[in-house]
């Protein structure tokens, strides 16, 4: 009886570890194409930013603070202090042209939309989606930038296709 009652202690002990450190993620949208496709499964790292800081490019969850409190996943374009502008379809940072070869569209692609030399408030980060034109973003005032006490986690690994499984670049 003492040995049952150590295991379901340990595998009770396991389960709350893990439920602290990930979170399984469900992408519903098509924002994050071609990176992330509808339906696909995700474990985001919820304690990323608790001992590593927020780095460009990163994918994020955050909890939308417009959209009814739901859980969204874009990309990190700027951090606080950058000063992002965009303009006839080119995304800089700080005043450099930036390589975006994950968009839909390849390098090629175009971002709509105008924003002449927006800087990036502490404590917030500027997000897209890789899917530009259809992404609902930090580009649009509906959603802003995105404050880092929303972030729940950082996208770290797709299982599901399996046959895209692994780590989320």
């Amino acid at each position: 009886m003492k040995a049952l009652i150590r295991d379901i202690l340990i595998a009770l002990a396991i389960a709350i570890a893990v439920s602290c450190l990930i979170r399984p993620v469900i992408v519903k949208e098509t924002s994050m194409e071609p990176t992330l496709k509808e339906n696909n499964y995700l474990i985001a790292a919820k304690q990323a930013y608790r001992f590593g800081r927020i780095e460009y490019e990163d994918i994020i969850i955050f909890k939308s603070e417009t959209d009814k409190g739901r859980l969204l996943i874009k990309r990190v374009i700027g951090l606080p202090g950058d000063v992002i502008t965009i303009s006839d379809g080119v995304v800089y940072r700080s005043g450099k042209i930036l390589k975006e070869d994950y968009i839909m569209g390849g390098e090629t692609a175009v971002t709509p939309g105008e924003i002449y030399n927006f800087r990036v408030p502490e404590g917030q980060v500027f997000v897209m989606g890789d899917n530009r034109q259809v992404s609902l973003d930090s580009r649009s005032d509906m959603l802003g930038t995105i404050s880092k006490k929303s972030i729940k986690g950082k996208a770290v690994f797709r299982f599901y296709p399996f046959s895209d499984a692994g780590k989320i670049h």
